[in-house]
C-alpha cells in the first residue's frame, strides 16, 4: 500500500483530535476484571476509545455486546462511541457481554472511563503540531503478478500513518492470506509497514484479496482507522483454451444451398475475462478427404458452414476436419489446442428408382387367385433401408378389372406381381400392364419425370374347368297352394368352355321342409308336399335350397335356387291374445286385436262378429265394436256376475276368409288386471264354477253317505213288524233342535221318529207327513213335535208344490189326500212311523244325534 493522507492537510482535525485523545490503561489484571480506560469528558460520535483484550477473558465469543447504547465493541476488542458523549463525573463504567450460543458460555468485561487532565492537555499540544503536517493513510492500488518467480519474499508496498511522526506506530494486517486461507501469503513489517508476499499465486484460484492494516501505538491507542487494502492477482497467459467436446458429430443433407449451418464448436478459457487472454479464435486446419474445401469455419463463433452445393452422398458420405482454437486473438504467439469433427452427409432422395428391365412377361392359368406370377427387381443409388431407397410400384394401366395386385418386398425391394381376382381363358387369353415405381419419400431431384415405369405382358393359360354356377342365386315363382306333383323350371348351371348345360347332373343338397325333389338331367323342381307361405323357415316370401351341379369329369359347383311363394288367402285371421281380463269396477270392456299370417293384400280391414245361436246369451251379454282395420272392443252388457265366460268372436279378412277364436273373458272383481281373484261363479249355461279339490272331495262324501241313507231306509222298510206299535210316551214329550250353528250345511232335518227331509225350493219329501211345523231362524232350523195324546196327518200338501208320501209299508206310492180321506189310515200311517223309529234308533244309536240337543217340554 502507499502513505496515506498527508499530515498537512489535516492539521486542523489532528488538533481537535488531540483534545480528545484519551489515555487507556489496561490493567494486567486477571482475565474478566475491569478494564479502565482514560478518555476526556467530552467525546464525539464514532470515535475510537480504546481496545480491551477480549481472548484474555473468552477464547471465542459469537456475540459481542455493550450494556451502554453509546458504546460499540468491534470483534478485535475496539471500543467507539456510537452518539457525542460528555461525561458528567470523572468516571463512568458499562460492561461489555461475551457469549458463545455454542457453548452456552456467557462472561461480562466491566468497562470504567475515567477523566484525567494531565494526559489531556499532553495530547491536546501534540495534536497541535500533527495538524501542520499532511496526514497518509489512504489506499492506493496494489497488484502481485500470477505465477511470480521472485525472489520471495516479495515487495509490494509500504503503508504509512503521518501519526508515526509524533508516536511511534506499529504496522499490522489481518484478512485472507494473512491469518485465513491461504496463510501467511502475505506479512507487514511492524516498524515499517512494508507489505510483502511469501510466494506466487494463481489467479484462477484467487482472483484479489482484502486485507485490514492497522496502526497503533504501544500502548495499544490507535490513532487511525483500520485501513482496507485490495490486492489483486494479475493474469498471466497460463492456461490454454480447451474445446467442450474431444469430437464434435454434425449432420448435413446432401445437395443443401450454400453457406447451410453444419453445427458450431465451442472452446473454454480460464484465464481472466475480457482480456487478450481469453479472446479466442477458430479455425479449420485439416479436411479429410481434402479436396475440394467444402466447409468454412467462423473465427470467433466457431459456426461451421457450407460453402459448395455439391455434397453428394453417393460419392462421399463422411469427412472429417481437424479444427484449432488459439487464445490472444490468434496471434502466433497465443495459447492454443486442436479437436476433431466430424460430418456425416445426409441422404436426399435425388435418385429414382430404375427398373433393370423396360418389359417382362408372365403366365398364369385362368381362375388362379393369390398366386405370384411376376418379380421385378429396381435399382436405387439412395441409401438402403430408408424411405429414400424404399420403392413403392403401381399398376397404371391394364388392371380396370382389378385382376392383379402389386406389393414391396420389404427385403429386396422387388415388385411383387400377384393375381387376386381369377382370370378367363374364354374371355382374354392376353394382359398387357404397366407398372410404374417411385420411392416412398418425395423426390427432391431435377429430372423431368418424377416416375420410372415398364411393361408386363401376362399370357392367361387355359384350364379344363369344372361347370359354373352363375349367378350363384337363381329364383323361381310359385304360389303356394300349388298342387302336389307339380313341375317347374330349377336351378341351371353350364360349361365355361362350351357355355352348354348339357352333361351337367343336379342334387339337392338342402331342403330345410322336404318339399321338392331335384330332376338330375335337367335340374327342375317337382312338388312333393303343400308348400306353406308362412311356415317358420319362410324368410320374406322365399324358400331356399341348394343345388350341386357336376360335370361327367366330376367337377362341381354350388349355387342357391330361391323359390318365391305366391301368397293365396289360405289363413283367416284370428285373435292372438285367448284369455281377456275386465275389471268390473274400473273398466266396462277390452280391447281385442287380430293378425291375418297372409300378406297385407289378403288382410285387413277385419270384421268382428260374435258368433252364436241367436237366442244364446253370448248376444245377450256382450257387445262388439269396430275401433280401426285390425281392432274391437268387447263390452259386456245387463250385469253379468262375476267369472270366467267363453264368448266366441269371428274375424272376417278382406276377401272373406274368416276364423273363430274362443276367448276366455274373466269378469274380475279387481282395480287392475294384475290383481284379478275369480271369487264367484255365474249363474247361467255361459258360466262356469271353479270348485277346489277339498270341494270336489266332499261334495262325492256328501253322495256316498246320501246313498248310505237311502240304503237303509229300504232295507228296513221291508223288514219290519206288520202290527201297530206306539210311540213311547216320554218320546211324545221331547222337541228336536238342530243346533249346528259353527258350520250349518244342507238344509236336512233328523228326527228321532221321522226323517224329514228340507230342501231348496220349497219341495220336501218325508216319511208319513211332517211331525210339526218347521221355523227357519237365521239359518238354521227346529222341527217341533207336537205334544198330543195322538198325532194326526197335517197337511202335506206346500204351496205350489206336490209332495208323495212314501208307503210306510215298502211299496207304492200315496197321494196327501188320500193318506188324509182315503183308504190309508192316519193311525195306520202312525204305527209304521213308529216301526220306522224302532228299527232305526237302535242303529243308529249316538251317531246319527251328534251335534244335536234333546229339550223335553
Amino acid at each position: 500500500m502507499a502513505p496515506a493522507r498527508s499530515t498537512g492537510c489535516l492539521s486542523g482535525a489532528l488538533c481537535r483530535q488531540l483534545l480528545l485523545t484519551l489515555s487507556i490503561l489496561t490493567f494486567a489484571c486477571d482475565a474478566c476484571k475491569t478494564v479502565t480506560l482514560h478518555v476526556p469528558s467530552k467525546l464525539d460520535a464514532e470515535k475510537f476509545i480504546g481496545r480491551v483484550n477480549l481472548k484474555e477473558c473468552f477464547k471465542s465469543a459469537n456475540l459481542i455486546h455493550s450494556s451502554d447504547p453509546d458504546f460499540q465493541i468491534l470483534e478485535d476488542g475496539s471500543v467507539y462511541t456510537t452518539n457525542a458523549i460528555l461525561l458528567s463525573s470523572e468516571k463512568r463504567t458499562f460492561t461489555i457481554l461475551l457469549s458463545n450460543t455454542e457453548n452456552q458460555e456467557e462472561k461480562t468485561i466491566p468497562v470504567l472511563l475515567e477523566h484525567q487532565t494531565k494526559i489531556l492537555k499532553q495530547r491536546h499540544s501534540q495534536e497541535k503540531v500533527l495538524r501542520r503536517a499532511k496526514r497518509r493513510w489512504a489506499p492506493i492500488p496494489c497488484s502481485v503478478p500470477e505465477n511470480s518467480l521472485g525472489p520471495f519474499p516479495l515487495f509490494l508496498q509500504q503503508i504509512q500513518s503521518d501519526t508515526a511522526q509524533n508516536y511511534t506506530i506499529y504496522y499490522s494486517i489481518r484478512g485472507p492470506g494473512v491469518d485465513k486461507e491461504p496463510l501467511n501469503l502475505f506479512y507487514v513489517e511492524r516498524d515499517t509497514g512494508n507489505l510483502f508476499c511469501t510466494r506466487p499465486v494463481d489467479r484462477e484460484e484467487y482472483e484479489s484479496f482484502e486485507l485490514v492494516a492497522f496502526a497503533t501505538t504501544p500502548d495499544g491507542y490507535t490513532p487511525e482507522y483500520p485501513l482496507t487494502l485490495v490486492i489483486r492477482i494479475e493474469d498471466e497467459n497460463d492456461n490454454y483454451p480447451i474445446f467442450t467436446e474431444t469430437t464434435y458429430t454434425f449432420k448435413v443433407s446432401e445437395n443443401c444451398r450454400v453457406g447451410t449451418t453444419v453445427g458450431q464448436v465451442c472452446a473454454t478459457d480460464r484465464d481472466e475475462p475480457d482480456t487478450l487472454h481469453t479472446r479466442l479464435r477458430y479455425s479449420i486446419i485439416e479436411q479429410l478427404p481434402a479436396s475440394p474445401t467444402l466447409f468454412f469455419m467462423h473465427p470467433t463463433t466457431g459456426v461451421i458452414t457450407t460453402t459448395s452445393s455439391q455434397l453428394d452422398r453417393e460419392l462421399m458420405d463422411k469427412y472429417q476436419l481437424k479444427i484449432k482454437v488459439q487464445d490472444m486473438d490468434g496471434q502466433y504467439f497465443g495459447l492454443h489446442t486442436t479437436s476433431n469433427c466430424v460430418i456425416n452427409i445426409e441422404d436426399a432422395n435425388d435418385h429414382l428408382p430404375t427398373f433393370t428391365r423396360s418389359s417382362y412377361v408372365a403366365s398364369v392359368e385362368e381362375n388362379r387367385i393369390d398366386v405370384e406370377i411376376l418379380r421385378i427387381a429396381v435399382e436405387d443409388k439412395d441409401l438402403i433401408n430408408t424411405a429414400n431407397w424404399r420403392a413403392n410400384f403401381t399398376i397404371l394401366k391394364g388392371n380396370e378389372n382389378g385382376n392383379f395386385k402389386i406389393v414391396t418386398d420389404p427385403k429386396t425391394n422387388e415388385g411383387i406381381l400377384c393375381v387376386i381376382k381369377p382370370l378367363n381363358y374364354e374371355e382374354k387369353q392376353q394382359m398387357t400392364l404397366q407398372i410404374g415405381v417411385v420411392n416412398e419419400a418425395p423426390y427432391v431431384g431435377s429430372a423431368r419425370s418424377a416416375m420410372n415405369t415398364a411393361t408386363v405382358t401376362v399370357n392367361v393359360e387355359n384350364q379344363d374347368e369344372g361347370p359354373e354356377c352363375s349367378p350363384a342365386v337363381q329364383t323361381i315363382r310359385i304360389k303356394e297352394n300349388s298342387p302336389v306333383r307339380t313341375k317347374v323350371n330349377g336351378y341351371k348351371a353350364y360349361d365355361p368352355e362350351t357355355s352348354s348345360s348339357s352333361d351337367i347332373r343336379y342334387k339337392k343338397l338342402s331342403d330345410p321342409e322336404g318339399w321338392v325333389t331335384v330332376d338330375e338331367n335337367s335340374g327342375s323342381i317337382v312338388i312333393l308336399r303343400s308348400l306353406d307361405r308362412e311356415a317358420e323357415t319362410i324368410r320374406n316370401g322365399i324358400y331356399n335350397i341348394t343345388i350341386l351341379a357336376s360335370d361327367k369329369d366330376g367337377r362341381t359347383c354350388t349355387g342357391t335356387l330361391g323359390i318365391v311363394l305366391e301368397d293365396v288367402n289360405d289363413n283367416g285371421p284370428f285373435i292372438p291374445q285367448s284369455r281377456v281380463i275386465i275389471c268390473k269396477s274400473t273398466m266396462s270392456s277390452a280391447e281385442i286385436v287380430a293378425v291375418d299370417p297372409d300378406e297385407p293384400i289378403h288382410g285387413p280391414p277385419f270384421d268382428f262378429t260374435l258368433d252364436g245361436v241367436s237366442d244364446s246369451d253370448v248376444f245377450r251379454m256382450w257387445r262388439l265394436t269396430k275401433i280401426n282395420d285390425t281392432a274391437a272392443r268387447l263390452s259386456y252388457q245387463n250385469d253379468p256376475q262375476f267369472g270366467q265366460y267363453t264368448v266366441p268372436v269371428r274375424v272376417t279378412d278382406r276377401l272373406g276368409q274368416s276364423r273363430i277364436t274362443q276367448l276366455d273373458v274373466v269378469l274380475c272383481d279387481c282395480i287392475t288386471v294384475n290383481d284379478c281373484d275369480i271369487r264367484a261363479s255365474p249363474i247361467g249355461g255361459n258360466g262356469g264354477v271353479i270348485l277346489g279339490t277339498w270341494a270336489i272331495l266332499a261334495i262325492l262324501l256328501g253322495i256316498a253317505l246320501l246313498f248310505c241313507i237311502l240304503f237303509t231306509l229300504v232295507c228296513g222298510a221291508t223288514g219290519t213288524a206288520k202290527k201297530p206299535k206306539v210311540f213311547p210316551d216320554d218320546l211324545a214329550q221331547q222337541n228336536l233342535i238342530v243346533s249346528n250353528t259353527e258350520a250349518p250345511g244342507d238344509d236336512k232335518v233328523y228326527s228321532t221318529n221321522g226323517f224329514t227331509t228340507h230342501t231348496m225350493g220349497g219341495s220336501a219329501q218325508g216319511i208319513c207327513g211332517t211331525m210339526g211345523s218347521g221355523v227357519k231362524n237365521g239359518g238354521q232350523e227346529t222341527i217341533e213335535m207336537v205334544k198330543g195324546g195322538h198325532q194326526t196327518l197335517e197337511s202335506c200338501q206346500g204351496a205350489g208344490h206336490h209332495h208323495t208320501l212314501e208307503s210306510c209299508r215298502g211299496g207304492g206310492q200315496h197321494t196327501l189326500d188320500s193318506c188324509r180321506g182315503g183308504q190309508i189310515e192316519t193311525d195306520h200311517c202312525k204305527y209304521t212311523c213308529s216301526e220306522w223309529y224302532s228299527y232305526t234308533q237302535p242303529r243308529l244309536g249316538e251317531e246319527s244325534i251328534r251335534g244335536h240337543t234333546l229339550i223335553k217340554n
